[in-house]
């Protein structure tokens, strides 16, 4: 008889640093030119250089790393801007669902977006008495600025209670 034996390759999980992570990015800087992508790259390099500061469990590091690593950021795709841009979207919003970490002016833009669309209501419904594009502006402006207000409140919390990279 003849006996075939497949030889067993073990495959070696290679997880992705924090600071393996902050090099690439730094590296990809120094690569580019482009404004938009250097913008990106430094964003990515703030949020990580937060997270080394934080003090974080090892458990919670790993999960990060392990995520980073998912994320295959270390791949060569053909427009960078585009791919890293929706891995740091999808990178911010694992953390904010995960530790619910948020970047400095999330909550601002947030509340900013809603007073928007409740200004314009507030102008359809409410200042309609008044010229029409009066009434709008004056939703609008008085939307935003009570959203961004409450935003940065929202903010300020969650920097206090170190919710904030």
């Amino acid at each position: 008889m003849f006996f075939c034996f497949n030889t067993l390759i073990k495959k070696t999980l290679k997880i992705m640093t924090l600071k393996y992570v902050n090099n690439l990015f730094e590296n990809l800087i120094d690569e580019t030119s482009k404004k938009s992508e250097i913008k990106i790259y430094q964003e990515f390099i703030q949020i990580i250089t937060s997270l080394e500061n934080k003090d974080l469990s090892e458990n919670e590091i790993k999960s990060i790393e392990t995520e980073l690593d998912r994320m295959k950021l270390d791949s060569n795709s053909l427009n960078r801007r585009k791919y890293y841009k929706k891995a740091l979207n999808d990178f911010k919003n694992y953390l904010k669902e995960t530790y619910s970490l948020t970047t400095k002016g999330y909550y601002t833009q947030l509340y900013g977006g809603l007073g928007l669309s409740f200004g314009l209501l507030f102008g359809v419904a409410i200042l309609s008495n008044l010229e029409r594009s009066l009434g709008l502006s004056l939703g609008l402006i008085a939307g935003l600025v009570v959203g961004s207000i409450m935003g940065r409140n929202k903010d300020a919390q969650a920097k206090i209670s170190g919710k904030m990279l």
